[in-house]
């Protein structure tokens, strides 16, 4: 069975970081993309950023663009998206999801995701 297991979330001061994770099994990692989206209240669900596995390149949206960072662990099957100096408009729960089929959708559409991981909740106080 497919998996995506995001943890990391919580209550961080503004100004603060956290570590999000997204381990991920039955799939093949390697030749995946593994994308953030998150979903604030009475939101859209937005994608974040994404890391392809195979050469490790990202991308991310310009509002996360030198604050935030992916990376993966191929062995762990498992990716990183570590935030920092976060703002109160960061709060959202975050998702993981997967891409592991060829696709004509954009890796920003949610729609375009194969495979998706329960979310985390961060909230970031001001």
């Amino acid at each position: 069975d497919v998996q995506l297991q995001a943890s990391g979330g919580g209550l961080v001061q503004g100004g603060g970081s956290l570590r999000l994770s997204c381990a991920a099994s039955g799939f093949t990692f390697e030749d995946s993309v593994i994308v953030w989206f998150r979903q604030a209240p009475g939101k859209e669900r937005r994608q974040v950023s994404y890391i392809r596995i195979s050469d490790s390149s990202s991308y991310y949206v310009d509002s996360v663009k030198g604050r935030f960072t992916m990376s993966s662990d191929r062995a762990k099957s498992t990716v990183f998206l570590q935030m920092n100096s976060l703002k109160p408009e960061d709060t959202a729960v975050y998702y993981c999801a997967a891409v592991v089929k060829t696709s004509m959708r954009s890796l920003s559409d949610p729609h375009g995701m194969d495979y998706w991981g329960k979310g985390t909740q961060v909230t970031v106080s001001s």
